[in-house]
């Protein structure tokens, strides 16, 4: 309706550019944009995932059961989700395309070791049933670990990540479900070929040599990819959590161009609301009051993020000057609390027919709105900043009136800080629970506590190089860490549930490790692009949250494969030298 009548005034007044924003206009717009980023990026990650898949696969039949799988766990996904009520935000309103992505990893190491067998001369059901065996129990750790990562979102206090976090830890168990039931049917029953593909010798060889180098390499890349590591992690210290709700969409959107005309000709759009309690009904037309309120609004004024300040004070000001000829001389407040309550009584009577003065004091008289707002756009430390001193005047100079400010911007301005800390406790949990799970199944103490490095490098890195190339990390990078821990767990579990396999059957660590290469290593580099590529996709989205998210996602994603390469095995080598080939439970 508002369109409506905004196309019906540039109609008539051609001549008079009209520029809509606000609060209001911003909910319709990242409606849209929900919207738009569900038809737009859905079918991008959809083939960019086929394409990975039949490229790294190289097998039409296994890239359709695949495909198979990631139509069936976006359909139950979504439906549960209809079936809940949900109502799509573009926060959670990227979960189908972040699903989809996702889903890929679990089948891709069944759909792989499948045609692996086959290339050896198995049929299709012995193919098949192998896979199962030895993915079998890597995929239901995978499956779990990400499952705890995603429901540790929980945690938050932006409800939409909580919802995003549950709906993926159901699409992570459709995931699992539809990877060991649908896709070992389909993988024995369609026509998969038992020929050598081109190019899968050069593969082997590749992972093969890449072992070796590793292997011979492994005192010299220990020490230089920690020192890389602990360069970018640097780069933390750098990171700002900061959120502007300005911000929120980029350029493509008409409410970003008119928000940023707005903000460039006229007064910025982030404010600094107080309610200023007068004590006692009626109590805002004592003069005590409203010198005291007058005196903050003058303070406000003074301070360089504010241009300007709507206060009580300066309409019964206006008043009293009014009544006296307007000279500027009696531009002050009234002395009398009686005449100030009769100059607000004058002043409502003389308002337009059905206008009040409900939006600024409230019914009981008791209560006033003060409205400070500010110059340009400013990020959230500095609102928050503000309001820090804006509390403390309010302490020392008029403790009657201490409030803490409030308003959409205010909102936003807390909201990646508390998110930061309320995720701070679902990382522990995360953690506890995932450690407690990884000691468990490596049955070593030893193995559970490396496992943690390579889950833990990848996103401090990755925060270090952002803090180094961006530095502003707004609420959708702030649920990064959470968020991509969940998901990078499983290349790790695969790479060491490989080499505990090989140590177990009597190989040495350096023969483990290349065992490791050799069995899971291109499966992790075709489940790494696909992640990677299937987030980087998100970076094409308008809304600044699923922007973020996306490409910290995915280089976190990047940093966790080179970290599984390149400093996972020269530590289990450094640190598994001495220890026997078979491993036990306390050891």
């Amino acid at each position: 309706y508002l369109a409506v009548l905004l196309d019906e005034a540039r109609a008539a007044h051609p001549d008079v550019g009209y520029h809509l924003t606000g609060d209001l206009v911003l909910s319709r717009a990242m409606s849209d944009a929900a919207q738009n980023d569900v038809i737009n990026l859905f079918p991008i990650v959809f083939l960019a995932v086929v394409l990975v898949a039949v490229v790294l696969l190289r097998s039409l039949f296994a890239t359709v059961a695949i495909v198979a799988v990631l139509l069936f766990t976006v359909a139950t996904t979504v439906g549960f989700a209809g079936w809940i009520g949900t109502v799509f935000t573009p926060v959670d309103g990227s979960v189908p395309i972040i699903v989809i992505t996702i889903a890929v990893a679990h089948s891709i190491h069944i759909a792989q070791a499948a045609l692996m067998g086959i290339r050896r001369g198995m049929g299709r059901t012995e193919a098949t049933a192998e896979a199962l065996r030895i993915n079998a129990w890597p995929v239901f750790l995978s499956a779990i670990t990400t499952i705890v990562g995603f429901l540790s979102l929980n945690t938050s206090d932006s409800p939409p990540f909580r919802v995003l976090g549950n709906l993926m830890a159901v699409g992570v168990f459709c995931t699992y479900i539809f990877s060991m039931t649908l896709l070992p049917v389909l993988l024995s029953t369609l026509p998969l070929r038992a020929r050598q593909v081109s190019g899968e010798g050069r593969v082997v060889v590749f992972f093969d040599r890449l072992g070796d180098f590793v292997v011979a390499r492994s005192k010299v890349l220990l020490w230089s990819v920690a020192l890389i590591a602990v360069v970018l992690s640097a780069g933390v210290t750098r990171v700002e959590f900061t959120e502007n709700w300005t911000q929120y969409l980029d350029d493509s959107y008409e409410f970003r161009r008119d928000t940023d005309f707005v903000l460039a000709n006229l007064t910025g759009l982030e404010s600094w609301e107080f309610s200023l309690d007068a004590g006692s009904e009626g109590g805002i037309t004592d003069p005590d009051y409203l010198r005291q309120v007058d005196a903050f609004a003058e303070w406000l004024r003074e301070q360089p993020e504010v241009s300007h300040v709507q206060a009580f004070p300066d309409i019964m000001k206006r008043i009293n000057k009014n009544m006296y000829g307007d000279d500027p001389a009696y531009h002050r407040l009234p002395e009398d609390p009686t005449l100030a309550a009769q100059y607000l009584l004058l002043y409502e009577l003389s308002l337009p027919f059905g206008s009040n003065l409900n939006d600024r004091i409230d019914i009981a008289k008791s209560a006033t709105r003060l409205t400070a707002y500010a110059e340009g756009s400013l990020s959230a430390v500095d609102q928050r900043s503000l309001d820090a001193r804006a509390q403390a005047w309010l302490d020392d100079n008029a403790p009657r009136l201490a409030t803490e400010a409030t308003g959409l911007s205010m909102v936003t301005a807390y909201l990646s800080q508390r998110n930061i800390n309320s995720l701070l406790l679902g990382i522990g949990i995360a953690l506890s629970l995932i450690s407690l799970i990884l000691l468990w199944v490596f049955k070593s103490v030893r193995l559970g506590l490396i496992s943690l490095v390579p889950n833990f490098v990848p996103i401090i890195t990755a925060f270090g190089l952002w803090g180094y190339m961006v530095g502003n990390v707004g609420l959708g990078g702030s649920v990064t860490a959470i968020f991509a821990f969940g998901i990078i767990v499983d290349d790790s579990i695969h790479f060491l549930s490989k080499y505990q396999k090989a140590r177990q059957e009597g190989h040495a660590a350096p023969d483990a490790v290349r065992a490791a290469f050799r069995t899971v290593g291109h499966a992790l580099l075709t489940t790494t692009a696909a992640l990677a590529i299937g987030f980087l996709v998100l970076t094409l989205s308008g809304f600044e949250s699923s922007w973020t998210l996306g490409a910290m996602t995915s280089i976190t994603i990047v940093f966790a494969l080179i970290t599984d390469f390149l400093l996972l095995p020269p530590l289990l080598m450094a640190l598994d030298r001495k220890q026997p080939a078979t491993i036990r439970l306390g050891d």
